[in-house]
């Protein structure tokens, strides 16, 4: 019986720590707004290289793609594009070398669907990299001040 309950005990000692630590996460709506309070005017393309170096999802209808390290843009989709949160992976179209809004799409590969569909680049906004990167930690050390203060 003490066995059990001490497995009980640890067990909800967990899930709190666990959910303290999932306070700290930053929502996709509030990476939306930081990256869009980071992005540039719209471009009408970007030059791509023929992979990616690192992409990010923000909900359904946008995310980030880096095409170097310190190089990174803002894709806004024209409307929800189905399985992006879960995607393991993404490809772009692109017509030589070049990806333009309104043109080119997103496509989700390795989702749960076995049917691939083409998600419409609706606007290219060039990302502020550092700056972003700055705010972002801001923002959780934010987050992480506010869960310190609730819990004293």
């Amino acid at each position: 019986m003490k066995r059990v309950l001490s497995l009980v005990l640890l067990s909800a000692v967990i899930v709190a720590a666990l959910a303290g630590c999932a306070s700290n996460r930053i929502s996709d709506d509030e990476r939306l707004a930081l990256y869009r309070a980071h992005a540039g005017a719209p471009v009408r393309d970007f030059q791509y290289f023929g992979s990616l170096n690192g992409w990010s999802n923000l909900g359904d209808s946008a995310l980030a793609v880096w095409t170097k390290p310190g190089t990174a843009y803002l894709l806004e989709l024209a409307g929800p594009c189905n399985d992006l949160d879960y995607a393991p992976a993404i490809s772009i179209t692109n017509m030589m070398g070049r990806v333009s809004s309104k043109f080119d799409d997103v496509i989700v590969l390795g989702g749960p669907r076995s049917i691939r569909m083409p998600c419409r680049i609706e606007t290219i906004r060039p990302l502020d990299v550092k700056a972003l990167k700055v705010s972002e930690q801001k923002l959780r050390e934010a987050k992480t001040e506010e869960r310190a203060t609730k819990a004293d």
